[in-house]
C-alpha cells in the first residue's frame, strides 16, 4: 500500500504522483498524534504530499494550515491534494525554503509540525531532489529550531517525529534554543522490539513534568495493528 500512487483515507485522498517523498507511517503517526485542540493556525515544514497538514485540518475544523516545501515537485503535489480535499479553503502550500519563509512571514503559529530530514551522515542519494529533503544539507536541525523559535506562538507547540537516537539528540539540542520537552511518545513496532521512533512535542515554556508514553504499532505476530494504533489512526484509515 505504501508504494501505491494514491492513498485513500476516510475523508480525503493523497495522490503521490510527482512527490519526492511518499506517504509513510511516520507521517500518519505525526498527523494523528499532533496536539490540535484549541489551535487556530498550523505550519507543516517539509509538507511533501501535504498529508500531515490535511490530517490536522480534518481533526480541527477551525485550524488554518500552511505547508511549505523547498522541492517544487512536492509543493505541486501537496497543492493539488489540498485543493481536491474537503478542507481546501483552510489549506495552502508555499514552495519555499524554511529559512526564506522565516524572513517574510509575519504569522506566529499555534502549532508547527515536521517530519524532517534526519540523516546527519551516510551516503548521499543519486536523486538530488530526495537528497535535498532527506539529508541535513539545506536544513540543519539548528536552522530548524532557530526558525521554529521565531515562528512559534508563545503558547504554541512544535511537534515532530524522529528516529530514536536522533530524537534524543534533538531534545537535548532544543534546550539551547529554549524549547523544552512537553510530551514524548516512544514508537515500537512490536512488543519485543526496541524503540524505533520518537514523537516529540516541544514548547517554549519549561514544564514541571513532561508526559511520556509508549505506542506499539503491531502485535507480536502477523501484520494486525495494535488496539492503541487503531485508536490513534481510526479517523483516517479505511476499514478501521
Amino acid at each position: 500500500m505504501e508504494n501505491s500512487e494514491v492513498w485513500k483515507f476516510k475523508q480525503f485522498d493523497i495522490c503521490q504522483d510527482g512527490a519526492t517523498m511518499k506517504v509513510n507511517t511516520d507521517a500518519i503517526l505525526l498527523g494523528s498524534w499532533a496536539h490540535v485542540i484549541h489551535k487556530k493556525s498550523s505550519l507543516d515544514i517539509g509538507t511533501g504530499t501535504g498529508i500531515i497538514a490535511m490530517m490536522i485540518a480534518q481533526r480541527n475544523q477551525e485550524v488554518y494550515s500552511v505547508g511549505i516545501d523547498i522541492d517544487s515537485n512536492s509543493a505541486n503535489c501537496a497543492s493539488r491534494n489540498m485543493r481536491d480535499s474537503p478542507f481546501a479553503s483552510r489549506l495552502m502550500t508555499v514552495e519555499v525554503s524554511l529559512q526564506s519563509y522565516v524572513e517574510s512571514c509575519k504569522v506566529k503559529y499555534d502549532l508547527i509540525v515536521s517530519n524532517p530530514p534526519f540523516f546527519s551522515g551516510g551516503t548521499f542519494s543519486a536523486n538530488e531532489n530526495k537528497n535535498n529533503v532527506r539529508h541535513t544539507v539545506k536544513l540543519s536541525h539548528s536552522d530548524l529550531m532557530l526558525s521554529v523559535k521565531k515562528l512559534l506562538a508563545p503558547d504554541g507547540h512544535f511537534e515532530l517525529i524522529l528516529p530514536y537516537i536522533e530524537g534524543l539528540r534533538f531534545i537535548e539540542l532544543a534546550m539551547q534554543y529554549d524549547l523544552y520537552l512537553h510530551r514524548l511518545t516512544e514508537i515500537v513496532a512490536r512488543p519485543s522490539k526496541p524503540v524505533e521512533r520518537l514523537l516529540i512535542s516541544l514548547t517554549s515554556h519549561k514544564p514541571t513534568d513532561s508526559i511520556k508514553e509508549r505506542l506499539i504499532v503491531y502485535g507480536d505476530l502477523g501484520s494486525e495493528y495494535s488496539d492503541d494504533y487503531k485508536s490513534l489512526t481510526k479517523a483516517f484509515y479505511l476499514g478501521m
